[in-house]
């Protein structure tokens, strides 16, 4: 039984954690040196006092940075009575500042604004435009949540060592990892406590039904942009293009139980791969252990509308954060001309979508033709040996620890089949269900629906293609009339 006070043995986790993390910096200082004084080469020291100014010069020079669109009380003087209510509720007395930011973001932290400590709150647009006044003020009085419990010296040089630490497990290279891997999972229980604790707040402040749905929709609108969203910012600028009515397509496609649905697995696939990793180096807990964690029936503490909150500056501040998505502020605006998503035909927006894994799976079999390149990729399967494609696929695969390669490997592989299996289906006259999604069809008898991540990963876990190989004949055999 560890008799020691609580307080010295998280002391000592802390100081273990940032000896561990600076180490390979303290060894090149130290080489640095030695080799500087031993062999009279004093452009070791020189690069090393270099190191030093150009670290002291990039934070220096990034210190009074804001990131975000600031928002003003007279333009936005409901989402700051919201904010400002809320803080009131949770007791946050700092002086506080809040700005847009065009990504699903909602994040506290310091910042000196004309000499003055300050909290800046970050809030995405996407959950601005998504989440109901209710919803939002449980995830506001999260963040804010967080700050006022983190008072605590020691809980806030935690999570700093912590950061610094599980850093350094995302490199190619983790020497650290076994001395890292202990202290990350030792500290892991007080970082879901700490959000467990800023969610009973959240409950307080809106109560258990909106922030329960809170917690859902960030997940499923986080998923939605990172894919969605991604895809069609990307696929836009290689036609010398940005969708200026990205956020509205964006919510209009959620609005979408399929998309939807969609969007969970996604996020549940991420979930996975976090929980894969050996380091522990996730801090926030599963959704489930979050949402059992929450208070049970309690009612918010003020009345809202239900509806999402309406922002007076909406059209400026969509228009500032797809110029920021798109690269703008660094392109003139002549070189990219705007697109319309929701105005797009079908197929028009389904071109937009991602078609990386397709180009990969061609290359990684040596085949051409999208049909062989997917019949290449079920013989793998049945013999065993898609981990090989997988690797070569995703390269960086290899360098993943095993538990998180083990789950990763089949992503990469289905998402690239399924890619492969789209493009011969559609051009042998399967159609598209979804107006947002590629990979569910709908066969040429009008009827027959079929997703074909379904028939895709179940032959990877259970090592039988036939399935896939029998949807690949129906291309085959399809009149050469009806492809498209």
């Amino acid at each position: 039984m560890d008799i020691r006070p609580q307080p010295l043995r998280e002391w000592l986790l802390i100081g273990a954690m940032l000896a561990v993390a600076w180490l390979p910096h303290v060894v090149v200082g130290i080489a640095l040196i030695i080799a500087g004084l031993v062999f009279h080469t004093p452009w070791a020291l020189v690069w090393l006092a270099g190191m030093l100014v150009t670290g002291a010069t990039r934070n220096f020079m990034g210190r009074d940075r804001l990131p975000g669109r600031a928002v003003r009380p007279e333009d936005e003087p409901e989402l700051v009575a919201l904010v400002q209510d809320v803080a009131e509720r949770v007791g946050f007395r700092e002086p506080l500042l809040v700005r847009i930011v065009p990504d699903v973001d909602a994040s506290m932290g310091p910042a000196k604004v004309d000499g003055v400590r300050t909290y800046v709150l970050l809030l995405g647009l996407p959950l601005l435009r998504m989440l109901t006044d209710a919803q939002l003020a449980s995830v506001v009085a999260h963040e804010l949540a967080h700050v006022h419990h983190a008072r605590d010296r020691r809980m806030s040089a935690l999570r700093f060592a912590r950061d610094c630490l599980a850093e350094r497990m995302d490199g190619r290279f983790r020497p650290l990892g076994p001395p890292a891997a202990p202290l990350l999972r030792a500290t892991q229980p007080q970082m879901w406590q700490a959000e467990t604790a800023a969610d009973a707040d959240a409950v307080r402040v809106a109560g258990t039904a909106a922030t329960t749905e809170a917690l859902r929709r960030t997940g499923i609108i986080h998923a939605a942009f990172e894919g969605l969203g991604a895809d069609w910012v990307l696929s836009a600028a290689g036609e010398e293009t940005y969708p200026e009515d990205l956020y509205a397509a964006l919510e209009s496609a959620l609005a979408e139980p399929l998309v939807a649905d969609r969007s969970v697995l996604s996020a549940t696939s991420e979930e996975e791969l976090a929980a894969a990793s050996p380091y522990a180096v996730e801090d926030h807990p599963p959704l489930g252990h979050r949402i059992a964690a929450l208070p049970a029936d309690v009612e918010a503490a003020t009345s809202y509308t239900g509806a999402p909150l309406a922002l007076r500056t909406a059209e400026s501040v969509e228009r500032w954060c797809v110029r920021l998505l798109a690269g703008l502020e660094e392109t003139p605006a002549d070189d990219l001309r705007p697109i319309r998503l929701l105005d797009l035909p079908d197929e028009r927006l389904h071109a937009l979508s991602d078609r990386t894994g397709l180009t990969l799976l061609k290359g990684a079999t040596g085949h051409e033709a999208p049909e062989e390149a997917v019949a290449a990729a079920l013989d793998a399967v049945a013999d065993g040996t898609w981990p090989r494609l997988a690797r070569r696929l995703e390269p960086q695969l290899r360098w993943m620890p095993a538990t998180v390669r083990a789950v990763a490997a089949p992503q990469v592989v289905s998402t690239a089949v399924v890619q492969g299996l789209e493009s011969v289906l559609h051009a042998a006259g399967w159609t598209h269900a979804n107006r947002w999604i590629n990979s569910v069809l709908v066969a040429p008898d009008g009827t027959t629906v079929v997703d074909l991540y379904e028939p895709i990963t179940a032959a990877l876990k259970d090592g039988d293609p036939e399935p896939v190989r029998t949807l690949l004949a129906t291309a085959a055999t399809a009149p050469k009339e009806t492809a498209v």
